[in-house]
């Protein structure tokens, strides 16, 4: 008698179902950590800066990466922390330089700003400066280099454009300009007397010889026009006054000479102690211009100078309505009329 054999089960197919269940769920949960990972990465990356308005930091040189750290979370927060992160896994060599951080900048662009070293320039702005110490100050309180940096370049390099150390503002034109904040005090100042240079145009120079002047006595003029008016449309006016007086050989007798000599710009009577004092800025006793200016002039006071209409005028002095123009006379008695009328306003405000 024969017996059917019953087919022999395959066994081996759960099992590699099984299996490949097993690696489709492994897979899944990989891409799902992963895609968990690349979002949670691209959400630090661009993290744009919370804050309403840019912020500078500046790392000195020799700034440490701890140093860098610290600041930047001082400044910027968590998002500073970032920035640090960041900076630290790029390639990149030590912070040093000056970067704007602004509203909604991702952080990975902040951190490679700073780790290609690409500076935010800083515009440094000066205008109504008196003197060359102040000059310097300022360079001191916006650029990495300090005030003494800056005037010891400016002591190395201006006198080999011809300058004295009484006429070093003259080398200078107020404006706004860009730098890197890590431009050296050499650079600064070279490039501040390119620009006075460029003023300077052969048109200018011509005009200037012209008077008789240099141009650094054009400065020095334009200086004591601006301490005299604030009104532009006077400017011209007191400068032919000064013009005539020097062809004239007359003393200049400005009293922001004497204010200057003195040192003190806030006087607002002057007497006869102040026209007795000592110097060769005092030009109630000597004779043509100081040694220099007596402030950093703008172009359009030495416009005023170069342009000045012609008029008869040798005298002049400040009204008594105290509207800050001045009142002017070709002969000695009416300027004193003049005067007159001035120091009796002066009297009635209690002005000593």
């Amino acid at each position: 008698m024969e017996y059917s054999k019953s087919p022999k089960q395959d066994t081996t197919k759960p099992v590699r179902n099984s299996r490949r269940r097993r690696l489709a769920i492994v897979i899944c949960v990989v891409i799902v950590i992963l895609g968990a990972l690349f979002f949670t990465g691209m959400s630090y990356v661009t993290t744009g800066y919370k804050g309403s308005e840019p912020v500078r930091i500046s790392f000195s040189e020799g700034t440490t990466p701890e140093q860098m750290r610290d600041l930047l979370t001082s400044q910027l927060g968590s998002y500073g922390g970032k920035v640090y992160w960041l900076w630290s896994v790029m390639g990149h060599g030590a912070p040093h330089g000056s970067y704007v951080v602004r509203p909604d900048m991702a952080a990975f662009r902040a951190a490679r700003m700073i780790a290609k070293g690409r500076q935010t320039p800083v515009r440094l702005t000066f205008n109504n400066l008196r003197t060359f110490s102040q000059l310097c100050g300022r360079i001191g309180a916006v650029m990495e280099c300090d005030s003494a940096s800056f005037a010891a370049a400016a002591d190395s390099i201006l006198p080999g454009r011809g300058y004295t150390v009484a006429a070093f503002p003259a080398a200078f034109v107020p404006d706004t300009y860009e730098f890197y904040w890590t431009d050296s005090a050499s650079r600064i100042v070279e490039r501040l007397v390119s620009v006075r240079d460029d003023y300077w145009n052969d048109s200018r120079r011509a005009k200037a010889k012209s008077l008789g002047l240099t141009p650094v006595q054009v400065a020095t003029v334009a200086s004591i026009v601006e301490e005299e008016t604030s009104k532009a449309d006077e400017r011209p006016l007191v400068a032919r006054l000064y013009l005539n007086r020097l062809k004239k050989k007359i003393k200049l007798q400005a009293d922001p000479t004497v204010k200057y000599a003195i040192g003190d710009f806030t006087l607002r009577r002057i007497l006869g102690k102040h026209l007795a004092v000592e110097s060769p800025y005092n030009t109630y006793k000597v004779e043509g211009l100081p040694p220099g200016p007596i402030r950093i002039s703008d172009r359009s006071a030495m416009d005023a100078v170069l342009d000045a209409p012609e008029h008869d005028y040798i005298y002049m002095c400040a009204r008594e309505d105290f509207s800050g123009y001045h009142n002017f006379a070709t002969d000695y008695a009416t300027h004193q009329a003049n005067a007159r009328r001035y120091r009796q306003a002066l009297d009635r405000r209690g002005i000593r």
